[in-house]
């Protein structure tokens, strides 16, 4: 076990889900269910299989003697999870990338990190590295919890920060840079796809025997956590395509999947200056344009997206085999690293742009007291690996 090495794999995986946003912006002309949907194949199937057979032995042995109990439960929070990663787009169209994340990760975080440990406490049998009372007990797990405290302090701050950006900026400067910004709606979104997102976590405990069995069959431990991800990731996979298609038969967007062109109805409003200006208002009222989709540049940006969001995954497995009896802190340092490249990016799409010096002070803070938080829990994890 290397907790240094840990630290930095998750760095790597909230780089990657802190970015993954950014690419779906250069989509034109597709609605949000088509290029989520294209999106997430790459996500959710492509990826996992293509890593998982590539990087690890004996894929389809591993899983064939999986118990029915282990694949099912790992396969059902992947898709409560699921749940919680459909909500979550929806929350970066309301909130923007940097209040979005971090809001909604601030449930993810407390959830994901706290509820395995406590439940442990009451059915040891779980398969999770340590009890709460036995994390508590010891001087590296209380410093590791405080760690876990000043995470969710920063998180804190930045809901904040995004909550006085709401009362300050006028509604067209919010718009300019986050064209469906809706503070009430996006908060509402964002808390339930904290609350399901943290599902993640249960799932990657219910498939710690396919990591186990992984192992047995010759790959190596950074790896180990590949396979699962099959299960996971198949899981989420059903929750958003269910979604996706009803929304695409409900809206009438199916067909863009397909479509090189598409037409959009524009209403112009004539003054009346004129008998002429007016008629040819009339006439133009109502007309139907032929516009081109950029079928190719969607779905290479859709793709991109879907391949970055997967590579989170991908470092947290890797960062998880590194953490030993602390691996619970795992989910903090990903859901605080995240935030950090998220409002990163936010400051980049000028998404704080027009904002007061309080609310650029409180992202500041907030993110300053997340970075302290994964220094506090990097010194927990370091502390353990001494004794």
């Amino acid at each position: 076990m290397n907790p240094f090495l840990g630290v930095i794999f998750h760095w790597l995986g909230g780089l990657a889900s802190g970015s993954f946003y950014v690419p779906y912006r250069g989509v034109k002309k597709w609605s949000w269910e088509t290029y989520w949907l294209v999106g997430g194949f790459f996500s959710w199937i492509i990826c996992p299989w293509v890593f998982a057979l590539t990087m690890t032995n004996d894929v389809f042995g591993v899983l064939r003697q999986q118990t029915a109990s282990t694949l099912w439960w790992t396969y059902f929070f992947g898709a409560m999870w699921g749940f919680g990663g459909l909500t979550f787009g929806l929350t970066m169209r309301y909130l923007g990338m940097s209040l979005g994340m971090g809001v909604a990760l601030g449930y993810c975080a407390a959830f994901g990190t706290l509820v395995p440990p406590i439940f442990k406490q009451f059915m040891p049998g779980l398969p999770v590295g340590a009890s709460i009372q036995e994390i508590a007990s010891s001087t590296p797990g209380q410093v590791t919890l405080a760690g876990v405290g000043v995470c969710l302090l920063g998180i804190a701050i930045a809901a904040l920060a995004g909550f006085t950006k709401e009362k300050e900026m006028p509604v067209e400067q919010k718009k300019k840079a986050i064209a469906e910004f809706n503070f009430k709606k996006g908060i509402m979104v964002a808390t339930f796809s904290g609350i399901m997102s943290a599902c993640f976590s249960f799932a990657l405990t219910a498939g710690n025997p396919i990591g186990d069995a992984a192992a047995k069959a010759g790959t190596s431990t950074l790896w180990t956590g590949l396979p699962k991800l099959v299960v996971v990731l198949a899981g989420g996979f059903t929750t958003n395509f269910i979604w996706c298609v009803l929304l695409n038969l409900k809206n009438r967007t199916g067909y863009q999947y397909l479509a090189s062109h598409v037409k959009e109805e524009h209403a112009h409003h004539g003054g009346t200056g004129g008998s002429e200006h007016g008629a040819a208002a009339v006439a133009a009222a109502g007309k139907v344009a032929d516009l081109k989709i950029p079928a190719f540049a969607n779905y290479l940006f859709s793709a991109l997206a879907g391949t970055c969001w997967y590579f989170q995954f991908f470092f947290y497995t890797m960062g998880e085999t590194q953490m030993g009896k602390f691996s619970f802190a795992s989910w903090t340092l990903h859901m605080a690293s995240i935030i950090i490249f998220s409002t990163m990016w936010g400051w980049i799409l000028h998404e704080w742009k027009g904002s007061s010096k309080k609310a650029h002070l409180l992202i500041a803070g907030g993110i300053g007291t997340l970075i302290i938080s994964t220094i506090v829990i990097g010194f927990g994890t370091y502390l353990k690996s001494k004794m």
